[in-house]
């Protein structure tokens, strides 16, 4: 049985990454606005500067031309004046930006017109527009405090609703990693919402119904194909008996043995299947049982015992053997079949290490096929062709074995070759 996938201690939760993106939507939106209001503030603070210096001068024009006097501020060949208007060369209103500050005097607007007298001096009036562009800072601050407050406001609301819609999603997956892991009865159900999400629930579901019906159609296939077989391999073995002794009926002999071993692993996989087994638990010295269980292979395979076994190996007595609750049955037939499997499969030297609660099985063959590495041993299928023969179901049952011993069985590659896996017994 494949463990639940867990999730990635350096994955970032989805609720953050929609609550970055609103807030970094928010910005981006507050930015725009702010930019937007500000130019086009600063242009209708300019107009409004200009309109208002043309009609100055068009006054002090006026009362020049009657009078001879100056008004409205305005000056003739006034300091300051910038060049493009000291050079005029016609009698047209013309206007200016003169962004020089000094003093209590900002950025100003000139309007400017040349006299018609003989001197033909330029008439200026100045309009400052440092009050108003002081405004206008006023109002990029509050546009900021205001944006800031609504942020900091909205943020908590739009990580509240990516939570709601995290905590769907995770249900969903949670649902798909109980199916991968082997719960075909796993459900997400109905799920709030008419979105996306309840309709990736409704299709895990379905594919969950459907995968379910296909794995019992199969299952009950094995059960009934093991069944059916088992009284004519049972007849064929006495048949068998009555045979005279010679090369034939030891050929028979083995091949009818090795076709009621297939019929019995396939009744025994169905039994798993069904969840009919139940195991027998008693307190059993680990090491020993391990070493029954290699013996009964009749393979040469080394056992190296570590910890309190090995310390009560050398002191002759049993006094500090490490004993564990289990099936003892069912744990000699997990250690015989990945014994079997890594002669079968590997090659030698196969060492099987006991420490503590944990049992390894090494050999030094090819290894164990990519495939069975992701997706867990599967009847037979063997993998890779430089493994061997088999019909695949002695990987299948240990694993099924282990799982009703609330044992784990880890598969994997050593670093420098060969295929190890790992029997890890509940405490």
């Amino acid at each position: 049985m494949r463990p639940i996938p867990r999730r990635r201690p350096d994955r970032v939760p989805l609720r953050w990454k929609i609550a970055a993106l609103a807030a970094a939507t928010a910005c981006l939106v507050v930015a725009a606005v702010g930019a937007i209001v500000h130019v086009w503030t600063a242009r209708d603070i300019r107009g409004r500067a200009e309109a208002q210096a043309l009609n100055s001068l068009y006054a002090a024009m006026d009362v020049h031309r009657r009078t001879g006097t100056l008004t409205n501020g305005a000056a003739l060949d006034p300091d300051g004046l910038p060049s493009s208007l000291r050079r005029l060369t016609d009698t047209t209103r013309h206007t200016a930006y003169d962004g020089h500050v000094d003093g209590n005097l900002g950025p100003s607007v000139w309007a400017a017109v040349r006299t018609d007298g003989p001197d033909g001096r330029v008439l200026a009036v100045q309009v400052n527009m440092g009050p108003e562009l002081h405004d206008l800072q006023r109002l990029d601050v509050t546009m900021a405090v205001a944006s800031l407050a609504a942020l900091v406001a909205a943020t908590p609301v739009a990580f509240y609703g990516a939570g709601l819609l995290a905590r769907r999603l995770r249900r969903v997956s949670e649902t798909a990693g109980r199916i991968s892991a082997g719960d075909l009865d796993a459900r997400t159900g109905p799920t709030r919402g008419r979105d996306e999400v309840a309709d990736i629930a409704a299709t895990v579901d379905l594919m969950a119904d459907s995968l379910s019906r296909r794995l019992r159609t199969e299952r009950q296939f094995t059960a009934d194909v093991a069944h059916e077989l088992r009284t004519p391999v049972g007849g064929l073995l006495a048949a068998v008996d009555l045979l005279p002794p010679g090369e034939t009926e030891d050929l028979l002999r083995a091949r009818v043995r090795d076709l009621r071993g297939l019929v019995e692993d396939l009744l025994e996989i169905s039994r798993l299947d069904a969840g009919a087994e139940q195991p027998v638990r008693a307190h059993v010295p680990l090491a020993a049982v391990v070493a029954e269980a290699v013996a009964r292979t009749g393979l040469d395979t080394r056992v190296t015992v570590t910890g309190p076994g090995a310390a009560a190996r050398t002191a002759g007595t049993t006094e500090t053997v490490e004993t564990v609750e289990t099936d003892p049955r069912r744990l000699e037939r997990i250690v015989g079949n990945l014994v079997i499997n890594a002669h079968r499969h590997g090659a030698a030297p196969v060492e099987v290490t006991v420490e503590g609660r944990t049992v390894v099985v090494r050999d030094h063959g090819p290894g164990f096929p990519r495939d069975l590495l992701l997706g867990g041993p599967r009847r037979f299928h063997t993998g890779a062709a430089e493994r061997g023969s088999g019909h695949g179901l002695g990987l299948t049952i240990a694993l099924g074995q282990a799982r009703l011993l609330g044992a784990e069985l880890r598969l994997e590659n050593a670093p420098d070759g060969g295929a190890v896996a790992t029997l890890l017994l509940p405490s």
